[in-house]
């Protein structure tokens, strides 16, 4: 069993896409740990995107990801970060299959509705950051 994290971004919460992404997951079978809806701080937000610091892309990042409410997500299951990230699809929308969340529902690169831990690594530290020690992978 692993745990993973999961942000609904700004965008997902704005245009009332929270249901219909826990559903999609509730359907594959996770299992939530915890959920939480949030308003991100700078430093919050620039913790999570900490290995993106360097890059042009990351005062934007930080920008959005505090631009509105978000919804973080323990979800637990077999695999749980693959699946999740399978899910998902790619970060540009439009390199998304449909069927895949942000196939079907993001709009753009910047805007791409969802996050999605990427190892058990980051896992248990973007874990950690939203929902402390509460909740280990």
């Amino acid at each position: 069993m692993e745990t993973t994290l999961v942000l609904l971004k700004p965008d997902a919460v704005r245009r009332g896409l929270v249901a219909e992404i826990i559903g999609r997951f509730e359907r594959r079978g996770l299992r939530f740990r915890g959920i939480r809806l949030l308003q991100l701080d700078r430093g919050t937000a620039e913790q999570h995107y900490a290995e993106h610091r360097e890059r042009p892309f990351f005062g934007e990042l930080v920008d959005f990801i505090c631009s509105g409410p978000i919804v973080a997500l323990a979800l637990e299951g077999e695999e749980a970060i693959d699946l999740v990230r399978g899910m998902m699809g790619a970060t540009d929308p439009k390199q998304s299959p449909l069927g895949t969340i942000r196939g079907d529902l993001a709009i753009a690169l910047g805007e791409n509705v969802i996050h999605g831990s990427d190892s058990p690594t980051s896992a248990e530290r973007e874990l950690a950051l939203f929902f402390g020690e509460a909740i280990l992978p």
